[in-house]
């Protein structure tokens, strides 16, 4: 059921499996099928694997840090056009990636890289051409089982009712 996927808990804590470069092709030739405003298709991809700049990318936002640990980390590379659909653009493939990958068997947890001073070190190290922004990546592969992070939960947990976000006119 859909609902059991959307659900799942972003994945924080993975094994040092990789992830097939077929399956790396799958998600992303899945998610290309997203809607965007206009067809425009504002994103572009890049897949790491590289513990190093893996490692590099996990310093570049408050929340980034798992980004270390994951097999894969699919750097998101959005049209730097001052466009504000491109976000939502942005969002909506992130999530399509994000099912994609759970019906592969893999968790993932999207983070931000930020300020723009971090971005401008993920285009540089990434190699990102002009007119594109590396603003957010997801960190894929294989959750790592019994496995609970530590620290300091940072948001609430839970979802609220369905009753107290819904307005019915």
């Amino acid at each position: 059921m859909v609902a059991d996927l959307v659900a799942r808990p972003v994945t924080r804590l993975f094994t040092a499996d990789p992830v097939p470069a077929d399956d790396v092709l799958r998600m992303v030739d899945a998610a290309r099928w997203t809607g965007s405003a206009r067809n425009r298709q504002p994103w572009r991809f890049v897949a790491v694997s590289d513990p190093s700049l893996r490692r590099t990318l996990s310093t570049l936002g408050a929340y980034a840090q798992h980004l270390a640990a994951a097999p894969l980390v699919l750097v998101l590379v959005s049209a730097d056009d001052g466009r504000t659909d491109t976000e939502y653009d942005l969002g909506r493939v992130t999530q399509s990636l994000t099912l994609v990958a759970a019906t592969l068997g893999y968790g993932s947890c999207p983070a931000t890289l930020f300020p723009a001073a971090n971005v401008a070190t993920a285009r540089a190290v990434l190699g990102v051409p002009d007119g594109w922004v590396p603003r957010h990546a997801l960190a894929i592969g294989r959750p790592r089982r019994g496995a609970r992070p530590t620290g300091t939960r940072a948001v609430p947990a839970g979802r609220l009712p369905t009753e107290e976000l819904l307005t019915v006119l």
